[in-house]
């Protein structure tokens, strides 16, 4: 029986594209600031299941970080559900005007945002403020 499970595991994961990086982490209230305080650069995608918005940054992010494994390498990536935390203080002090939005913090600065943005140049530009930030001395 343990001999099955392992050969249908293999066969799950061999069909998972060749550089798929690791799944962003699910917000927690208290994340954002255990990390950032742990010198962290945090990319933060505030997100909605039913945005269509939110699903073409998701499709134009996976492309990015599978031609630049530096970014998944170096910044830490935090998926906000909209839905759950759009409207939390969190949300709130820090402006967050709709999902959609995603966010660069390191330290105590917001490095960059921006707000239904799906144009590849924009969302890189965005991910080379983190990177930058997060392999700056």
């Amino acid at each position: 029986m343990q001999r099955r499970a392992f050969l249908i595991l293999g066969a799950a994961a061999a069909t998972l594209p060749l550089g798929a990086g690791a799944a962003p982490l699910q917000y927690q209230p208290g994340m954002l600031q255990r990390r950032l305080d742990a010198g962290e650069t945090l990319f933060l995608d505030f997100t909605a299941s039913w945005c269509s918005t939110c699903r073409a940054q998701q499709k134009v992010l996976s492309k990015l970080k599978q031609e630049t494994p530096a970014y998944e390498a170096n910044i830490t990536f935090i998926d906000i559900d909209w839905d759950t935390y759009g409207r939390s203080q969190m949300a709130t002090r820090m402006k967050i005007p709709r999902r959609s939005t995603l966010v660069v913090l390191k330290g105590d600065d917001e490095l960059g945002r921006i707000v239904a943005e799906t144009r590849e140049d924009r969302i890189r530009a965005l991910l080379d403020i983190a990177l930058n930030a997060a392999t700056s001395t």
